[in-house]
């Protein structure tokens, strides 16, 4: 199990695990001589017990966690349940912020860096509208970064469905 610690809004392990996850699956970003993951990694790591999260001495809970989280993003369970259904199913998911979406989609098989993501992957709950004017936006942004549209959305009992959106020319 990884140890990993939570300071301020950086969770990093230095732990040599850490690294070796990094190096099969792709969880975290190297960052000097620490494996630092985006909240959400680190959620879905503490959900599968391969982490535990030290806060201070104090060992976060995954409901902890998401209490935390939930602070400086209200969508964080919606997230959670395509994150993780997309990751058991083998994809690999990193933050798309600087693109302006939820998360970048590896297809199976390729690593961050060695090619580019295939979709952009943006998350809603099954009854929140989503209006056109929305939806173009989203596909704009997937378009503009010569990505292919990805939505999830998840019913009340956390299942997911998506639906792909991409530009076509005549």
């Amino acid at each position: 199990m990884i140890q990993a610690r939570i300071s301020g809004d950086k969770i990093y392990s230095n732990a040599a695990e850490a690294f070796s996850l990094y190096e099969k699956s792709s969880f975290g970003e190297k960052k000097q001589s620490v494996i630092e993951y985006s909240p959400i990694e680190a959620l879905f790591l503490l959900s599968q017990k391969k982490l535990s999260l030290l806060s201070g001495k104090k060992t976060l809970s995954e409901e902890e966690l998401v209490k935390k989280i939930k602070k400086t993003d209200k969508k964080i369970e919606t997230k959670l349940a395509a994150y993780s259904d997309l990751r058991k199913r083998g994809y690999i998911l990193k933050t798309a912020l600087k693109f302006g979406a939820e998360f970048r989609v590896y297809e199976k098989g390729v690593k961050p860096g060695e090619a580019h993501a295939r979709w952009l992957l943006f998350t809603a709950k099954e009854h929140e509208p989503l209006s056109w004017q929305e939806f173009a936006a989203k596909i704009r942004i997937a378009h503009s970064t010569k990505k292919a549209l990805l939505i999830g959305v998840v019913d009340d009992e956390g299942s997911v469905s998506y639906y792909e959106a991409f530009w076509l020319r005549p």
